[in-house]
């Protein structure tokens, strides 16, 4: 196989995003599904006005009509890479960051928050629930310049929810989160929001859920919240259960578009492709984030998000020209932090690139015994591509598969009955 010299080099200078630093709730209307039609500004206050500059990033990128989740090992600095060559449009996560984990590594944080401009549109998260560690934390990521500061209040693990005392089990406490909120606000230039789930054990009453997101959004500046429409369970179950047990409540997410419109929402949980995104965006939602779909089949889900959801050109790039990019990519960072990343850490994220396609299975039979001796990607790919047809290689996405288009289609006669009003001053100062 033979390999160009594609450089990934940075093609534009990214412009920072403004940030609204108030605590007052401001109605707005933005996410409109029609993006080629404009709005006069005359509908917008000042302020409104900035906050759309904020969620468009000062009208550099799309909205985030479509993300990829935030995922623990996974959405790592190769994956995105890989992401950003399949998808110019999709907005990417980092993996959860520790607010510890930033604040005492201050002497090696490009191991951490480092990445290429091309991954813009990108989101940092980070988790804890030490407020002066959280503030030296945003303010130590905030030269960056990350498109917006994500604060994880929806992880179910043991280790987070549990020993550590963060993630989802934030949600008992939405009087926290809001001083959070505020204090990540306070120290970055970017936008903030809260990703979280639509209870927490018995805690899961769509009126508590309500309260959690009054409360927030009351006390801080955060306007956009991820919601992933299941409850989580804290009896011990594990994270992967917690992604299928807990039933899917739909109903929920779209209810709160319906009693908070100045605020945005971004639908997560049980969408597994393009088809089903769509369903969503048809639907009212936002923004639609997907996880372990965009990872175990990258190609034929992010291979589809620019046109079917942007309305925009595909790239067009064969499978075979993604490899060459990415592989001067992996070669370029081998060994960068001493011993990492190593041959078999940069071509994880490539581990699914040909998911249901011939050849799939030798080409991860070949993948494992690469990796016991092969020292550069370009090695790798030579020694295990031999497996893939050069059909396979050379054309581009096939169209999407089918999803469930009409998942969403009786969601609004589903609705819980409406919050009520003169409860959220309660709520507020309780």
């Amino acid at each position: 196989m033979n390999f160009s010299g594609c450089s990934l080099t940075a093609s534009f200078t990214p412009i920072h995003s403004y940030l609204l630093k108030t605590n007052c709730r401001l109605p707005f209307a933005i996410f409109h599904r029609n993006l080629t039609k404009s709005k006069s500004l005359s509908a917008y206050t000042q302020k409104d006005q900035l906050f759309v500059n904020a969620v468009m990033v000062a009208g550099r990128y799309p909205p985030p009509l479509f993300s990829v989740a935030p995922m623990m090992e996974w959405t790592d600095n190769h994956y995105r890479t890989l992401a950003r060559l399949i998808s110019k449009h999709a907005w990417l996560y980092t993996e959860m960051l520790a607010a510890e984990t930033i604040v005492y590594q201050k002497d090696n944080l490009d191991r951490f928050l480092e990445y290429s401009p091309e991954q813009h549109p990108i989101v940092l998260q980070i988790g804890g629930n030490n407020l002066e560690n959280l503030a030296k934390a945003t303010k130590l990521a905030n030269p960056y310049h990350y498109d917006e500061i994500n604060f994880n209040c929806g992880c179910p693990s043991p280790k987070v929810a549990g020993h550590g005392c963060f993630g989802v089990r934030l949600m008992l406490d939405p009087k926290f989160v809001g001083e959070a909120m505020s204090v990540i606000a306070a120290n970055t230039d970017a936008p903030v929001s809260v990703k979280c789930r639509i209870g927490v054990d018995n805690h899961d009453s769509y009126n508590e859920l309500c309260d959690f997101i009054y409360k927030v959004s009351s006390l801080s500046p955060t306007r956009h919240f991820i919601i992933h429409s299941r409850k989580a369970l804290l009896n011990g179950i594990s994270p992967a259960e917690n992604r299928s047990i807990p039933p899917l409540k739909y109903e929920y997410f779209y209810g709160l578009q319906r009693d908070f419109p100045d605020l945005r929402f971004t639908i997560n949980g049980g969408i597994t492709c393009v088809d089903e995104a769509n369903a969503a965006l048809r639907a009212g939602a936002h923004g639609v984030m997907i996880g372990r779909a965009a990872y175990n089949n990258p190609w034929h889900t992010l291979g589809h998000v620019d046109s079917a959801i942007y309305g925009s050109p595909s790239s067009g790039l064969t499978r075979r020209q993604i490899l060459e990019k990415y592989q001067v990519y992996g070669d370029s960072v081998l060994g960068k932090y001493g011993p990492r990343p190593r041959v078999r850490d940069v071509v994880m994220p490539l581990i699914n690139f040909f998911h249901s396609e011939p050849g799939n299975s030798l080409w991860k039979r070949k993948a494992d015994a690469a990796f016991q001796h092969c020292t550069t990607i370009k090695s790798f790919l030579e020694e295990t591509l031999v497996a893939i047809p050069d059909r396979v290689l050379d054309s581009s996405v096939a169209k999407a598969a089918a999803g469930r288009d009409d998942l969403f289609a009786d969601i609004h006669s589903m609705l819980p009955p409406p919050y009520n009003v003169r409860e959220q001053e309660v709520v507020l100062y309780a």
